[in-house]
This record gives structure tokens, C-alpha cells and sequence, in this order.
């Protein structure tokens, strides 16, 4: 059995580095992917996503940028379970992700088996549009952390474990 497997490019491309898991989304050669794969990019449609999930994928890669406290252009992957979403409200007008995931019970739905996060340190979400260096420069790895992170789990059903990931030089 194929698994199905939605890739999530979420943020504000009108908020600078908000727009790397959009960007990291364009850049993703969905000629290439897996049977049952699909890649979105979702930009800040958060109830789209949620209602996309109804269809219950076997994994879920959302790509999203995340706050700054660390050096700019650094990935990280990690893994979401329902603890990390305890506690956090659901906005149908905005793209908290994780505000996302945890509405789904409320539309009938439930976080997919392995929900995993690539994510990027961003240097500034002042509005404006276009990554800045670090981030950019980070672009292209982000697409194939994705690719490896579909392919382990087209493999062998799991993703691989959470890393985090220095900053392209």
C-alpha cells in the first residue's frame, strides 16, 4: 500500500522570511514525488489545510518558517505530537500552524500518524517581500530534507528522526 504523504508550504511571502515554506514549496519537483504524494503551498490558508486533512493522510511535512532564536538560515526537523498542540486556539483567519493541527478534532478529522516540521530560523518577518540571504541560502537544502524525508517514509513508513541542521555557508 502507497502512502499518502501531504507536504505543507505555510507563511506570508509578504512578510519576509515568513514566505520560506511557500518558496521552499515552489521549489519542490512534484514530478518527481512518490505516488500519493502531494505538495501545496498554502501560504496562510490555514482552514484550507485543515479541511485538506479530513482526507487523513498516512504523514503530513509542513515547511514553515520559525521564530528568531536561533542563527537565521538554520533548519530544524522535528516531530509534532498532540502534546505539543495543548492549549493553542484555532484562528480561521490566520496560519499559526499549530492552531491548525489542533482544530482538526473540532471538523472531524485527527493529526495524521507522523506529522514532521522542516522548518527555518528566520532573520526578519518585517513586512516586505522576498527571503533574506540566510534564509534563501537555505532554500535548496529545505527541498531535499523534504525529499528525504518522503522518500524514508515511502520506504520504511517512518520519517526519520528529528535533526537540526547548521546554516548553508
Amino acid at each position: 500500500m502507497t502512502p499518502r504523504i501531504l507536504i505543507a508550504g505555510i507563511g506570508n511571502l509578504f512578510l519576509g522570511d515568513d514566505g520560506f515554506g511557500p518558496e521552499v514549496s515552489r521549489r519542490i519537483p512534484v514530478g518527481d514525488l512518490p505516488s500519493g504524494t502531494r505538495s501545496v503551498d498554502y501560504g496562510i490558508r490555514g482552514l484550507h489545510l485543515a479541511y485538506d486533512l479530513l482526507d487523513q493522510p498516512d504523514a503530513l511535512v509542513l515547511i514553515d518558517a520559525v521564530p528568531d532564536r536561533g542563527e537565521p538560515g538554520r533548519l530544524r526537523v522535528f516531530e509534532v505530537s498532540k502534546e505539543d498542540l495543548r492549549g493553542v486556539d484555532f484562528d480561521p483567519h490566520g496560519m499559526d500552524p499549530g492552531a491548525v493541527l489542533s482544530s482538526l478534532g473540532s471538523i472531524g478529522s485527527t493529526l495524521p500518524p507522523t506529522t514532521v516540521v522542516v522548518g527555518c530560523q528566520v532573520e526578519s518577518v518585517e513586512e516586505g517581500i522576498g527571503l533574506s540571504k540566510p534564509v534563501a541560502d537555505a532554500v535548496d537544502e529545505a527541498v531535499a530534507l523534504v525529499l528525504s524525508l518522503v522518500a524514508d517514509f515511502t520506504e520504511g513508513g517512518r520519517a526519520a528522526p528529528c535533526v537540526s541542521v547548521s546554516p548553508v555557508e
